[in-house]
């Protein structure tokens, strides 16, 4: 079912593949609730929430795809949804899930045609290398801004952090275990160096289960959002259009962006293209449409699963692993509470996994100036400015600008001019 053999891995490797993956996105079903706590969500129903939409998203991936990427809710839509829609409109929380609901229907009915296969082999190749290391940039700026290896500084933003902090010197503890592990080519070696750093945490007394182990999952307010002619009729009267197009515009190039890059570095793409495109992108829209019913904001593909792939997951085996270990984590908030709570566990694998996907400038065609700065462009803008969407934003603009200076405006596939203009609108007016 899985083709194991066909793409020369093992039920082992799928296996420690998605713990490591589960480690490392398992911040998500902690932080991901406290900041919709922020908009009114009761804090269990938010949490149940973020389980049923990852488990619900990565099962349909998994199942009818056989990919190895995670679906959960997104971490800069979460922020989106809490302090722009529902704050910035001042509207209920539900009138808020019925924006997202919408845009996942409108989102799964776009993936069940040929547009986003057909995007996929619209994006111009230096841009896809683009991606891939800018992505990988952002996981390991991520990784080095919530260990403290980088902290924040008033005149350069960020600077260099203090070393002597147990938190700093876990994770460079953490970060040459790992290393040393890859360096002597141990199967599941992102994993084996979490492990041994919790262990380490817990000695070295940064680890602590002060709060129990578990604890049963709730929905205190059921179903919140389930008609479409409803959730229509409150987009309408509240007047959430841009809402609804910039939730669209966002999980369509962070869920592209994020699965090229990860199914790329997997070595799954074939020409560019993807087997099973509908299935694949139709994942992330299901996981919306479930997590909005129940009280979350939009899903997506997460970057982290690219730690999964880093750690040898090629199948949806490892995403079926994950689901496994996201529904034993609705029974066990307080204890991922307190893992989620150390970063220097989960923070060596975001660094190292950078490094690994940050390989793809090679491919870059850094000596045709047309090429390069749009590639370099989407590199440099994902990590400042903490968006995925952004540096494709950024890429898809200037690239067309770029050839139509050269007179080679022929070149570029007229689905790069669309998203330009649109990418151009929603940065000047919907930002975010």
């Amino acid at each position: 079912m899985f083709k194991l053999k066909e793409r020369n891995t093992t039920i082992k490797t799928e296996v420690l593949a998605g713990l490591t993956v589960f480690l490392t996105v398992a911040y998500i079903i902690i932080v991901n609730p406290m900041i919709l706590k922020d908009a009114g969500v009761p804090f269990d129903q938010s949490f149940t929430a973020t389980i049923a939409a990852a488990v619900i998203g990565t099962l349909f991936m998994a199942l009818f795809a056989n990919y190895p990427i995670v679906i959960a809710p997104a971490m800069g839509l979460n922020a989106y949804f809490t302090y722009s829609v529902i704050g910035g409109h001042d509207i209920p929380y539900m009138v808020g899930f019925s924006a997202v609901f919408i845009s996942g229907i409108i989102f799964l009915l776009i993936s069940l045609t040929s547009l986003r296969t057909k995007l996929i082999q619209a994006i111009p190749e230096n841009l896809k290398h683009a991606i891939a290391a800018g992505i990988g940039l952002f996981i390991a700026f991520i990784g080095m801004r919530l260990s403290g290896i980088i902290a924040d500084h008033e005149t350069n933003l960020v600077t260099l952090g203090d070393f002597t902090e147990p938190g700093v010197a876990l994770t460079l503890v953490g970060i040459a275990v790992t290393i040393a592990l890859l360096a002597l080519n141990f199967k599941g070696a992102l994993f084996l160096g979490m492990i041994i750093t919790g262990i380490i945490a817990w000695l070295t007394g940064q680890l602590h289960f002060d709060q129990g182990f578990i604890s049963m999952p709730k929905l205190p307010e059921g179903i919140l959002v389930y008609n479409p002619i409803t959730s229509i009729g409150d987009v309408i009267e509240y007047g959430l259009y841009s809402v609804v197009f910039s939730f669209l515009l966002v999980m369509l190039f962070d869920t592209t962006g994020a699965m090229l890059a990860i199914l790329k570095q997997a070595g799954l793409l074939k020409d560019g293209k993807l087997d099973r495109a509908g299935s694949a992108f139709a994942a992330d829209s299901v996981g919306t449409i479930v997590g909005s019913m129940f009280g979350t904001s939009p899903t997506a593909a997460t970057v982290e699963s690219a730690a999964g792939v880093g750690a040898g997951g090629k199948t949806g085996l490892t995403g079926i692993t994950v689901v496994v270990l996201f529904i034993a984590a609705a029974f066990f908030s307080p204890l991922i509470s307190s893992l989620s709570g150390v970063a220097a566990i989960t923070a060596p694998s975001l660094i190292i996994v950078g490094c690994m996907m940050i390989r793809s400038v090679s491919d870059i065609e850094w000596n045709d100036f047309e090429e390069a700065f749009p590639a370099f462009l989407v590199i440099i803008s994902m990590p400042l400015t903490s968006s995925i969407a952004n540096g494709i934003a950024l890429g898809f603009i200037s690239y067309p600008v770029m050839k139509i200076a050269k007179r080679k405006f022929r070149d570029v596939h007229p689905f790069v001019y669309v998203f330009a203009v649109l990418f151009l609108i929603q940065l000047i007016f919907f930002a975010h």
